[in-house]
């Protein structure tokens, strides 16, 4: 059931299965399985226990390249679609979001793809829509260069319209399946879409029928201008990186605002804030198991790492002392524009050292970190709920799945009770549990510029 005491707002959950877990070192804690992050039972053991606690999602991040230090850690293997797949067929509600890049993909086939997964799994499908800043991932598709930051939003732009498109090139009801008639599709409610622009030609139409949800529900993940623009025309949910609920809230009042400029409802867009969590009996338990945890991180490895996120060489990061002054977006403004913002407005609000900002990082590469209790987890996400910073989480605890385990048996109660969480499925589709509405197909759109046709021949 909704929480009953925040009328017309629900808190979301999604789970960010990073394979071992956000820290780097997780693969290295006693009960866990270096293989896991090739591993489908792996993935879908994590399904069943978010669905267990009425979690709204699982959430599949991707990558096209070899762009971790796999010398030390796990890497994002698996294609998200297909993992979903199989985590749709052991699972019944929770929602499968899966990040596909604009980049080096075509709209026909992510079009298809997602409307399969939305068909098997009965509703459950969204789409992450990126695009992809990195050069290693540029090279595997022939490109000797990232494009530029602004093109490569455009594309992702003109991209997701052509998708919405095909989803839309079969009316509800085009299946007539008439089997005394032998009518099996009204092929008048099936449409070619046409589409000719700056960096696609696609005929049309789909090739199956519409999705159950009309849509599957369209997130994005990206927190610079063009991002926040695409987010605005397009996304029903955002995967933020604030590191600050001022900060947040800010970031979630204007992404709204743009959403409205596009002729979009207040609200628009959920706001799903990336959240970190590390979670003991007690605080100090809490900071030693993440202590204990960028201890097994070299330090060579999170000085690269945060190097990369900077866009600086390692050599200029000292441990004890501060970031370097005068950074700017990495690849000439062409890299990830989130992590880098996200990660220098951490380290000048607490004034860190570059080792100070490793360990409040927890080894990562720009989202907030909770360290404490499970009452002091519940706290920090009732906080930023009830001030409107943030729609809800994606969680990616520190280590899978002890970490969620520990959310699950200890946090998610904890939450139900003060009526910020569902105790039961209301639904069983994605859009269901974020409280989106059902997109209308164009059949009335249609008719209407067939009227208006119609009328003009007669008048001439």
């Amino acid at each position: 059931m909704r929480c009953d005491n925040l009328p017309g707002r629900q808190l979301h959950l999604n789970i960010n299965a990073l394979h071992s877990g956000f820290v780097p070192s997780a693969w290295r804690l006693p009960h866990a399985d270096p293989a896991a992050f090739f591993d489908i039972g792996h993935f879908v053991r994590i399904a069943q226990l978010a669905e267990s606690a009425k979690f709204d999602g699982i959430f599949l991040a991707d990558n096209a390249a070899v762009v971790e230090q796999i010398d030390f850690r796990p890497l994002l293997a698996l294609e998200p679609t297909m993992v979903l797949t199989a985590i749709a067929a052991a699972t019944t509600h929770i929602g499968l979001i899966a990040t596909v890049s604009t980049s080096y993909n075509e709209p026909y086939n992510v079009a298809r793809r997602f409307a399969t997964l939305d068909h098997i799994s009965g509703g459950r499908a969204g789409w992450n829509i990126v695009t992809t800043a990195d050069l290693a991932s540029a090279r595997n598709f022939g490109k000797s260069e990232v494009a530029e930051h602004a093109n490569r939003y455009a594309r992702a732009s003109e991209f997701a319209d052509i998708v919405k498109g095909l989803w839309d090139s079969w009316d509800d009801g085009a299946l007539v399946g008439d089997k005394g008639a032998g009518h099996f599709i009204d092929v008048d409610k099936v449409n070619a879409i046409g589409h000719q622009g700056t960096f696609f030609d696609v005929a049309g139409p789909l090739n199956l029928p519409r999705p159950p949800q009309g849509h599957p529900v369209l997130v994005q993940a990206g927190g610079s201008a063009d991002g926040q623009d695409l987010a605005a025309r397009h996304a029903e949910a955002v995967f933020s990186a604030s590191q600050s609920l001022e900060e947040s809230q800010a970031y979630r009042r204007g992404l709204n605002d743009r959403a409205q400029a596009y002729g979009r409802g207040p609200n628009a867009v959920k706001v799903l804030a990336g959240l970190t969590t590390v979670i003991g009996a007690t605080e100090a338990e809490a900071i030693q198991r993440r202590n204990q945890l960028v201890d097994l991180i070299p330090w060579q490895y999170s000085l690269k790492r945060l190097a990369g996120t900077l866009g600086v060489d390692v050599a200029r990061l000292k441990l004890d002392e501060r970031l370097p002054a005068a950074l700017t977006v990495p690849g000439g403004g062409k890299g990830n524009h989130t992590f880098f913002h996200a990660t220098i407005a951490h380290a000048h609000k607490h004034d860190l050292t570059v080792r100070e900002l490793i360990y409040a990082l927890a080894g990562g590469g720009g989202h907030r970190v909770v360290v404490g209790t499970p009452e002091q987890v519940a706290d920090d996400i009732e906080t930023w709920f009830r001030a409107e910073a943030a729609d809800g989480f994606n969680l990616m605890p520190d280590a899978l799945p002890d970490g969620l385990e520990i959310f699950v048996e200890q946090v998610v109660p904890i939450l139900q009770r003060r009526g910020l969480f569902r105790t039961e499925y209301e639904g069983r589709t994605l859009r269901g549990h974020l409280g989106l509405s059902r997109p209308d197909d164009r059949s009335g759109d249609r008719l209407a510029r067939n009227a208006a046709a119609t009328g003009a021949r007669s008048a001439a």
